[in-house]
């Protein structure tokens, strides 16, 4: 005789959604775990409760996945998908038929008209890994688990986003795998009432990409955020910086972090870091290439070749500060010159420059660094940007005894840089 199918009550349901919720894990397999069945049964007795048509794998396998309509890293971290079928109807598939939020989301993105279908968690799990593998074939993608398994880093691909059961750790991984192939350079996360705001800077341009209800989201994401830099998860008063990996397409991209206390909560603002990307784009740099011309590129090309002095860029995050440098570096570097730069981090490497990251929890800070580098016998030298007092004044006297620096300095326009560098106690006459 066959088992009978349980009986799933409003009331049970609700329990096993809650009970989901706190230990986040998919709705899905908390009922599959609560009722000892199989993944067909447990598709089939949610179908219908929620009265949607159930999808098993060979029917999820018949449709044509729509990525155009619902991008890949929305997929992966609400776990649906939209498809069509043979017909051509548009279906939206769920994971969890209940998720009023990605109800909301899919309505908003779909447009047209779509029915709603059911699938297990496990079936769209792999049937999104498998077209994970297909875009690694077609981006060149391979190898990047493997780097990650080698260097230590986290590695980042739809298929390990779409694996994962647990909603907040998917949210995380989705939004930094969605910043990286947007080319954002930072992701805020910032909490308030409503729950976490996600926002990406892109050339130096923030704009919102999602909100996310709920403070407790909130509280979990930047948790999960403090875990993978080695924080502590337990200390929310106090700012927290911190670093760490992850590996995409191959590569190995660094992510530092700050968290910040609010009157809401706790906010996290990730600096991404893709060296190899930046590596290939800046091949070959020049600064024509960064547009500059006239009297200006004459003026700057003049001061890169001067014996001593000082070469200071000033402008906000994200405005090529540190490019400009690069560009400037790599037009006089013929290999006639010790050059060392420190930076935190090193961003691109130079060819023949001997390039050195800070780390201040080894003390390593750019001061200490500048005053090793003048024991170095270097004839130009790049401080990557002048922060405080003490490497202020080693830099202006470098400067002044037969260097020449690169440097840059966080300021609105050229005349604050003066301010500031009078704040920090360097003296005017220098």
């Amino acid at each position: 005789m066959n088992a009978p199918h349980p009986v799933l009550t409003s009331d049970a349901l609700a329990s096993l959604r809650q009970e989901a919720r706190a230990a986040s894990q998919s709705v899905m397999l908390r009922v599959q775990e609560k009722f000892g069945l199989d993944a067909d049964a447990t598709l089939n007795l949610l179908a219908a409760h929620s009265h949607l048509p159930a999808f098993d794998m060979a029917a999820l396998n018949a449709l044509n996945v729509d990525f155009g309509k619902m991008p890949f890293n929305e997929c992966a971290r609400r776990h649906c998908l939209a498809a069509r079928d043979l017909d051509g109807q548009l279906w939206l598939l769920l994971t969890d038929p209940w998720d009023s939020a990605t109800r909301a989301y899919a309505a908003h993105v779909l447009g047209a008209p779509f029915k709603t279908g059911l699938a297990h968690f496990a079936d769209l799990s792999a049937l999104l890994a498998r077209h994970e593998e297909g875009l690694r074939a077609m981006e060149g993608m391979g190898g990047g688990v493997q780097a990650a398994q080698d260097s230590g880093a986290e590695a980042l691909s739809f298929a390990s986003i779409a694996e994962d059961t647990s909603p907040v750790v998917r949210l995380v991984r989705s939004t930094l795998y969605d910043a990286l192939k947007a080319g954002a350079s930072d992701i805020h996360l910032e909490t308030d009432p409503r729950g976490l705001t996600v926002k990406y800077r892109i050339d130096g341009v923030l704009s919102n990409v999602a909100q996310v209800p709920g403070v407790e989201v909130a509280e979990q994401a930047v948790s999960r955020i403090k875990v993978m830099a080695e924080l502590d998860i337990a200390e929310r008063r106090v700012p927290q910086d911190g670093r760490f990996k992850v590996a995409m397409q191959g590569r190995e991209v660094d992510v530092r972090v700050s968290i910040m206390p609010s009157v809401f909560g706790e906010d996290a603002v990730l600096r991404i870091l893709d060296r190899q990307a930046l590596s290939e784009e800046l091949s070959g740099l020049t600064l024509e290439g960064l547009g500059y011309a006239g009297a200006t590129l004459a003026r700057i090309r003049k001061l890169a070749a001067e014996p001593y002095g000082m070469l200071l860029v000033t402008g906000p995050t994200g405005s090529g500060k540190t490019t400009t440098l690069y560009a400037a570096i790599s037009e006089i570097n013929h290999g006639r010159d010790k050059i060392i730069t420190i930076e935190d981090p090193v961003e691109y490497q130079l060819p023949g420059v001997l390039q050195i990251p800070v780390n201040e929890k080894k003390g390593l800070t750019f001061a200490r660094g500048l005053r090793s580098i003048l024991r170095h016998d270097p004839d130009k030298i790049m401080v990557g940007e002048i922060r405080d007092a003490d490497t202020a004044q080693i830099a202006v006297q470098s400067a002044l005894t037969g260097h020449l620096v690169f440097t840059t300095v966080h300021a609105n326009n050229v005349f604050d840089v003066i301010g500031r560098f009078i704040h920090m106690g360097v003296d005017p006459y220098s």
